[in-house]
C-alpha cells in the first residue's frame, strides 16, 4: 500500500480547508527510505562517537554503557522513515499548487 498524508488546501470563500491526500509512488517511498537508512547510519555513527567521547568525560567507559549512550542519543536524534515521507509527500503539495 502506497504512503499518504493528508494536507488542508484553502478555498477561497470559505473558512474551512478542503483537504487533499497526497500519495507517494513506490520509486519515491523507496528513494525516500534509501535516504532515511543512509542518514541514519550517519546519525548512529556519530552518535557512538559522542557516546564514546560521554562515557570517558564520565568515567563509564565500559562496552555496555558506550552502547546504551549510543542508543539513547540515536533514539532522540533519528528521524523516522514515516516523518521522511511526510516531508516527500508535503513537497508533492507544495508542487502541485
Amino acid at each position: 500500500m502506497a504512503f499518504s498524508k493528508t494536507f488542508p488546501k484553502t478555498v477561497p470563500g470559505t473558512s474551512y480547508p478542503q483537504w487533499e491526500e497526497v500519495y507517494l509512488t513506490p520509486e519515491e517511498e523507496k528513494l525516500v527510505e534509501e535516504l532515511c537508512s543512509k542518514e541514519n547510519g550517519l546519525i548512529l555513527s556519530e552518535c557512538l562517537q559522542e557516546a564514546k567521547a560521554l562515557a570517558i568525560k564520565q568515567g563509564v567507559n565500559s562496552d555496555e554503557n558506550v552502547v546504551k549512550l549510543a542508543i539513547a542519543l540515536f533514539e532522540k536524534r533519528a528521524s523516522h522513515v514515516v516523518f521522511w515521507k511526510e516531508i516527500k509527500a508535503k513537497e508533492k503539495f507544495d508542487e502541485q499548487k
